[in-house]
């Protein structure tokens, strides 16, 4: 079970982090902006922050089973 939350989490906060564009230099990141809609950069910035707190609360999981 800790195994599976720990995946689970890693692999929430990697998918928010491409979705958010957390690993682009800021040349792409200026380029990716300006050749999106905004309703496209809403929708990329929701499944960012949903993975983000999926990972989050999944790594927390795993950290209480863990420790107790």
């Amino acid at each position: 079970m800790l195994q599976f939350f720990l995946i689970v989490g890693i692999i929430g906060i990697v998918i928010s982090g491409i979705f958010i564009g957390a690993w682009t230099d800021g040349q792409q990141q200026r380029a990716n902006f300006y050749s999106e809609t905004p309703e496209h950069r809403n929708f990329r910035t929701k499944i960012a922050v949903y993975s983000g707190l999926i990972g989050v609360i999944s790594l927390g999981i795993s950290g209480l089973i863990y420790f107790l």
